[in-house]
């Protein structure tokens, strides 16, 4: 896999004609489909007796099915873990450390669009089958170090996507290194939990929305 980038598209329309209007675009510049695809996320809280609220993010990939990641998040950072399906499992055995939050089920969905060397994925998301928003991926499969590529990636998604897209690298890429604090994400290596971290933070954006904006529906 490449580096990705995820970027959430505005409503000025239903959901269902955002997605179309976006498909439109990726068909004339010459993007051929490529199937579906679905990243989902599901929310454990822990059982308040057990100490510190910690919360723990259950997310799934279908570019990647074989693999479970998994993020605790204890109130000050989180923890990143990737294994394999038998954790869906684990989490339904340790029921009483850790409930879920059903209502908060969020998940993005849809069609996959191969141009070239790029990967396009036009998501509409939904928390409990109530529609949240449309959410754009677009992955550069021959770059690795997303410093290195970040400008051809914006003016890709320029240009099918606009204005919306801003000139500025993500803020998750600007973030310090874990690994070395000296330089930024930008200058690491990309990895899969990567492109799950991008989808967490957005996630849960849409899950603080209240209520879509007026006129909106999927």
């Amino acid at each position: 896999m490449g580096v990705t980038v995820l970027q959430p598209y505005p409503l000025d329309k239903s959901g269902a004609q955002t997605i179309d209007f976006l498909l439109k675009r990726v068909v004339a510049l010459g993007a051929v489909p490529a199937g579906q695809f679905l990243v989902d996320c599901e929310t454990y809280s822990s059982n308040p007796q057990l100490g510190p609220p910690k919360t723990v993010h259950i997310l799934h990939n279908s570019e990647q099915p074989a693999s479970v990641f998994s993020i605790l998040d204890t109130g000050t950072k989180q923890i990143p873990l990737v294994t394999d399906g038998l954790f869906d499992l684990l989490m339904t055995r340790i029921a009483p450390a850790y409930t879920s939050k059903k209502q908060t089920k969020i998940e993005s969905k849809g069609q996959r669009f191969e141009f070239g060397d790029f990967v396009i994925k036009l998501g509409s998301v939904t928390m409990s089958q109530n529609f949240k928003g449309v959410l754009v991926e677009v992955e550069y499969r021959p770059c690795l170090v997303p410093g290195s590529c970040w400008e051809l990636m914006r003016e890709f998604l320029q240009g099918f996507l606009g204005s919306n897209v801003s000139n500025s690298m993500p803020a998750y890429f600007t973030q310090r290194s874990s690994i070395n604090p000296n330089h930024s994400k930008a200058n690491e290596i990309y990895q899969p939990i990567d492109t799950i971290n991008q989808y967490l933070e957005h996630f849960t954006n849409y899950r603080k929305q209240t209520m879509a904006p007026v006129g909106v529906r999927p």
